[in-house]
């Protein structure tokens, strides 16, 4: 394959991913103007907006992947920037959610969001776990990709951020008991998963990290002079 066609195609997935960022980026704003204060029609029309938003740029994280697998130029770059674009999104929106500005609005009838701030930490937590992990063990130069937990996780999160920003923009979803029980089965799920998740990261690191310090254990060693 010709050199040009293949930078051209190393390319395109990080177009894709850095397309992502500026999506996350719209989706904040967007979530600015989300006002359930005000008058009912407009809050759930621009938490619709938001959520679409959101679901299109969720879309991408399945299209850079693909592309790169598929035309075999994955990167470091790619395996560092594409998570990490994952995580603005989805932490931004769940601390988008937890903030005031999304909780109960008994006045116009809307339900809060769900998300307590407890849920974030606990996310946060394990986000930063395996991006240390990952770089780490990036800079050693050793692949350490998502893996399908990762992958599943990353589903259930970007089904569980626009749903909640959906339920809490619904006018007089207050009202319907079916509303919370879905919501709030939705959010256990999603910190469940996400918790879990981590923990396949964890044991992959430590058999890497154990056979890295065997290696270097048992090389050549230097005589004393």
């Amino acid at each position: 394959m010709p050199s040009e066609t293949q930078g051209y195609r190393r390319s395109i997935p990080n177009a894709i991913t850095l397309s992502r960022l500026a999506l996350a980026l719209a989706f904040f704003i967007g979530l600015e103007f989300v006002d359930r204060s005000g008058g009912k029609e407009a809050a759930a029309q621009m938490g619709f907006l938001c959520a679409m938003l959101f679901a299109v740029a969720a879309g991408t994280d399945y299209f850079d992947g693909f592309l790169a697998r598929r035309w075999n130029v994955v990167s470091a770059f790619g395996r560092i920037a594409d998570p990490l674009v994952d995580k603005i999104l989805v932490i931004g929106g769940f601390v988008y959610l937890s903030a005031p500005g999304f909780a109960v609005e008994p006045t116009q009838g809307f339900l809060g969001s769900g998300i307590q701030a407890w849920m974030v930490v606990a996310i946060l937590l394990r986000e930063f776990l395996v991006t240390s992990l990952r770089a780490m063990i990036e800079s050693k130069g050793i692949p350490f990709g998502a893996d399908m937990f990762g992958k599943a996780k990353m589903v259930i999160q970007c089904f569980c951020v626009p749903w909640c920003l959906f339920t809490a923009t619904r006018p007089n979803a207050a009202g319907e008991m079916s509303w919370i029980v879905v919501r709030d089965l939705v959010i256990w799920i999603t910190v469940a998963a996400t918790l879990f998740s981590a923990i396949p990261y964890l044991f992959r690191a430590m058999r890497i990290l154990g056979g890295t310090a065997h290696e270097q254990g048992t090389g050549p060693k230097k005589e004393s002079l």
